[in-house]
C-alpha cells in the first residue's frame, strides 16, 4: 500500500481518461477528431503549455451533464484511493464549462455527488475548489463567482490557473478581495511559467495561502527565505512540469534543493490523464530520479497533510490528526 498523502493540486478535467472520454462522447453524441482511444492517447504527447491547453479545453466538449461530472470525479478518487490519497482538494474551471453553454450548477452537484460519497466509497475526504482562467478577465471572474453564490456551501476556496504569463496575479486582487469576504480559503498557480515576482505579488496581492507549483522561487534567495520562515506549502507537480517543457528532465528538477532549503513542500499530479501518471506514480519518479530517501517522501507526506485546508472544525483537526498518525506509522518495507 503507498504512503498516505493528501493532493492538493488536481484538475479534475484532467483526470479525462481517453477511455471515459470515448464513453461520454457516445452518450452525449459528441463526434470525437480521433479514431479510437489510442489514437487519442497519443495526442496527449503534446508539445508546451499552449498545445495541452487546447486539447485540455477541446476533451471537455464530452462532458455535459451532472452524471458527467459524478462519473469523472468518481473515476478520480478510485485512481486516487489506489495510490494512497486519504484527502483530496480539487480543482474545477467553471469558466470552460460555462462557456459551453454548461451551467455552473451541473458542474458543481454533479462533482459533488461523488465528492460526498467518496469517504464511505473510497475512504477519501475531499474538498472542491473552484478556480478563475487567468487568461480571461477579471470581469469574467468576478460573474463566475457571483455565479457560485448559491452552491458556496459545497465550495472551500478559489484559485488561479491556465496560461500564466503575461497575467500577472494583481489582475484578479479585486475577485479574491470579494472571495476572502465570502469567508473562501485562497490559493494561486504561480510560479511554474512566470517569474518570482508572480508568487510575491500572489501572497502580498492575492493574500494566498498557498502556491500552486513556486518552482521558479528557487531564482530569488530572499523569496526562497521568506517562503520558509512563513512555512507558506508549495503544491509541486514535477511530471507537470517536465511535460510542459518547464523543465528538461525530471532529472533537474530542483525539488531536493527545495526540501534541503526547508521549503514546505507537497508533491501532486495536477493533470495526471495528461502528463503519465498519478500522485504515487510521482512520488516513485522523484524517488528514481532525484534520489530522494524515504524519510523525504515522509516528510513530503506529513507536508501535505499540514497544508490542506482541514481546520474549519474539532472534526477537520481530528482527521489531520489521524492521516499524520498513518504517515508516521507507515513503513517502506
Amino acid at each position: 500500500m503507498p504512503i498516505p498523502k493528501a493532493e492538493l493540486h488536481l484538475h479534475i478535467e484532467g483526470t479525462l481518461e481517453p477511455e471515459l472520454a470515448f464513453a461520454l462522447a457516445a452518450r452525449n453524441h459528441v463526434e470525437l477528431p480521433y479514431a479510437d482511444t489510442e489514437e487519442l492517447r497519443e495526442a496527449y504527447l503534446f508539445e508546451d503549455l499552449q498545445s495541452f491547453l487546447d486539447l485540455y479545453y477541446s476533451l471537455m466538449a464530452v462532458l455535459r451533464t451532472e452524471a458527467d461530472f459524478e462519473e469523472l470525479a468518481d473515476a478520480y478518487l478510485t485512481r486516487a484511493a489506489a495510490q494512497g490519497v486519504r484527502h483530496a482538494e480539487i480543482f474545477f474551471d467553471p469558466q470552460a464549462h460555462i462557456a459551453r453553454g454548461v451551467p455552473i450548477g451541473t458542474v458543481i452537484e454533479g462533482l459533488s455527488r461523488a465528492l460526498e460519497r467518496s469517504e464511505e466509497r473510497h475512504g477519501v475526504s475531499t474538498r472542491l475548489i473552484m478556480c478563475f482562467l487567468r487568461d480571461q478577465s477579471a470581469e469574467s471572474a468576478m460573474e463566475t463567482l457571483e455565479a457560485a453564490r448559491p452552491h458556496l456551501h459545497r465550495i472551500i476556496g478559489v484559485g488561479l490557473d491556465s496560461a500564466e504569463v503575461g497575467h500577472p496575479p494583481v489582475k484578479f486582487k479585486e475577485v479574491y478581495e470579494a472571495a476572502a469576504a465570502l469567508g473562501l480559503r485562497l490559493v494561486a498557480h504561480a510560479g511554474e511559467e512566470g517569474p518570482p515576482a508572480y508568487i510575491t505579488e500572489a501572497l502580498d496581492v492575492l493574500r494566498v495561502e498557498r502556491v500552486d507549483h513556486g518552482l521558479r522561487c528557487m531564482e530569488d534567495p530572499e523569496l526562497v527565505e521568506r517562503l520558509v520562515r512563513e512555512r507558506v506549502p508549495l503544491t509541486l507537480c514535477p511530471l507537470s512540469n517536465v511535460r510542459l517543457r518547464a523543465i528538461d528532465m525530471l532529472e533537474e528538477h530542483p525539488l531536493a534543493r527545495m526540501l534541503d532549503a526547508g521549503l514546505m513542500c507537497t508533491v501532486n499530479s495536477d493533470d495526471p490523464a495528461y502528463f503519465g501518471g498519478y500522485v504515487d506514480d510521482t512520488f516513485h519518479a522523484v524517488r528514481e530520479a532525484l534520489g530522494i530517501g524515504q524519510e523525504q517522501l515522509r516528510a513530503l507526506a506529513r507536508n501535505s497533510f499540514e497544508a490542506a485546508f482541514l481546520d474549519r472544525d474539532a472534526a477537520d483537526e481530528e482527521l489531520r490528526a489521524r492521516y499524520l498518525a498513518e504517515v508516521e506509522a507507515y513503513s517502506f518495507d
